[in-house]
């Protein structure tokens, strides 16, 4: 009898998914130097968060991201039942991370996103182009869930104050600051050979330039809007993070919006978003032995 098992366990879709979300969340965290958000040299503008708990955070999430993959292959099509079972799923999921978080906000955002993006490539895991996976994801979000609960959240108060989209709008309409700024800068500083950490932070810029992101807005206003998209907008055309000129400019950028105490939660979110899409086009975690 051998003592141990040293054959790789095959898992299931369901499984890859949800390690690919959860991996999306933990490498959005683990990159730095992040312009006032949570990353390996702090806390940004946060008082209550740190590198620890979005790990922990993230972690916690993965029974619901792998249940929302379940759900959506039982169901096997688009429709009120789906989005009423990912509802609940998400709301079952944001409870199991604030009692990991004891009660902090860590992910609801990205439980948002992802779930719907998971659920979107579940569908149709032979069609994982960014654009077939979020236009299915969008016609999930077009769907009213009747057990959603009432009150708006923090985010969609501020979107309707300043008549900006919210998360719910971004993702009805298909992600349009992950497909049309985030991966798309991706791909060009890594075809400049900037270095993937610098090309992820890049992507992040570039969704930092044309994101009304409410979580700015909540915490400082439109002038906090305003210094995040112009600043992270100035670090891109300096060349990006990778250059010298670039680099100044993101250190002057997290300055600013700390000194605003404004965290582009939002932007994290979508470049999250953005991160398990570019896995899922290359096919990572979706097959055994595909890196």
């Amino acid at each position: 009898m051998r003592a141990f098992n040293l054959q790789p366990k095959t898992l299931s879709l369901a499984e890859h998914l949800a390690d690919l979300a959860v991996d999306a969340l933990i490498d959005e965290a683990d990159l730095s130097p992040k312009p006032a958000l949570v990353d390996r040299r702090g806390s940004g503008a946060h008082t209550d968060l740190n590198l620890g708990l979005m790990h922990a955070s993230a972690l916690s999430l993965w029974p619901a991201f792998k249940a929302m993959a379940d759900a959506t292959m039982d169901c096997g099509e688009i429709g009120l039942p789906l989005r009423e079972a990912l509802g609940q799923i998400g709301r079952d999921g944001e409870a199991a991370m604030l009692a990991t978080t004891g009660g902090v906000n860590t992910h609801r955002g990205a439980i948002w996103a992802l779930g719907l993006l998971v659920a979107a490539t579940a569908l149709e895991p032979e069609s994982s182009t960014p654009g077939a996976v979020t236009l299915r994801a969008a016609r999930l979000a077009l769907l009213n869930d009747r057990y959603a609960p009432h009150p708006l959240s923090h985010g969609a108060q501020v979107a309707q104050h300043y008549g900006v989209r919210g998360a719910r709008e971004e993702a009805q309409l298909a992600f349009p600051a992950v497909t049309g700024l985030g991966l798309p800068q991706l791909k060009r500083s890594r075809t400049a050979d900037a270095g993937e950490q610098n090309a992820r932070l890049d992507a992040l810029l570039a969704i930092m330039t044309g994101l009304a992101d409410t979580c700015v807005l909540y915490r400082a206003g439109e002038a906090g809007l305003q210094t995040m998209q112009q600043g992270a907008k100035a670090v891109l055309e300096a060349g990006g993070s990778a250059t010298l000129d670039g680099r100044r400019q993101l250190h002057a950028l997290d300055r600013q919006l700390i000194a605003l105490n404004a965290s582009p939660g939002g932007a994290a979110d979508l470049l999250a978003a953005c991160l398990f899409l570019d896995r899922v086009e290359r096919g990572a975690g979706l097959f055994p032995g595909v890196c």
